[in-house]
């Protein structure tokens, strides 16, 4: 039975000390009220190991926002995916629409970063989505499948275990604009087709695939409700811990 899950991305927001106390507040209010599904923080990289050491992880899973696409070395600036799992994260966020556009991550870059980040026993989030211009003319299928086969396909069914899907229509991050919950759906069954194809069904149906763009309180229970959703990755609404608890309770 595959895994729900809301990973939060902080992104790059809250200093160290702000996102300590963040974790904490979660950590408290999820121990006292147990989720009913896998919750995971996602921080900045200077925040890992505070993080780490403040949460109860059989309650909140940690997760880095990105990893290199080298294993060590002369890198000045980068950090590796055996740095994030130093520090008792077990998670990493990769493809993240935000890393593809403004730092030109492309399929094969991203493919050695995953092969690292699985190397090093971290579970992927890995991001799909199309942008505004493919979705109106109609190629979202096609742009999403290519991110798939360009990044994952190379992967035994063994590695693929270890990957969480997270699909991001890139035009509603952020922008107030969320797909409708059957657009969401639609879209999360495409990708589940896609897996069945090259995986087979089996880890088709053991995949979780998130969503994320603009999931709020409000509308996380609707979106939750479809067949092939089986969560959320949140960024705005997991930078406040009632609006984050807020969704995680969608599952309840």
């Amino acid at each position: 039975m595959r895994k729900k899950i809301v990973a939060g991305n902080w992104k790059m927001n809250k200093n160290l000390q702000e996102g300590i106390a963040l974790a904490t507040e979660l950590n408290d209010i999820l121990k006292a009220d147990k989720p009913n599904c896998d919750v995971v923080i996602c921080t900045p990289f200077i925040h890992l190991a505070s993080v780490a050491g403040i949460i109860d992880q059989s309650v909140i899973g940690l997760g880095a926002e990105n990893c290199a696409d080298k294993a060590s070395g002369a890198y000045t600036g980068e950090v590796s995916a055996e740095m994030v799992k130093s520090t008792g994260a077990g998670y990493v966020i990769l493809g993240h629409s935000e890393r593809r556009a403004y730092y030109g991550e492309t399929a094969e870059i991203l493919k050695e970063k995953i092969n690292l980040a699985l190397a090093n026993g971290l579970k992927v989030i890995f991001c799909i989505g199309e942008v505004l211009e493919e979705r109106e003319s109609g190629k979202q299928n096609e742009v999403v499948e290519a991110q798939l086969a360009g990044s994952l396909f190379d992967l035994t069914a063994e590695q693929f275990a270890n990957i969480i899907l997270a699909y991001e229509p890139v035009w509603a991050i952020g922008t107030g604009k969320t797909a409708t919950a059957e657009q969401a759906e639609e879209m999360h069954a495409f990708i589940r087709g896609v897996i069945a194809g090259k995986f087979g069904a089996e880890a088709a149906e053991n995949v979780s695939i998130l969503y994320g763009g603009s999931c709020k309180p409000s509308n996380a229970k609707e979106i939750f409700s479809k067949e092939n959703v089986d969560g959320g990755l949140i960024g705005g609404a997991a930078l406040k811990a009632a609006d984050f608890k807020g969704i995680i309770d969608a599952w309840k």
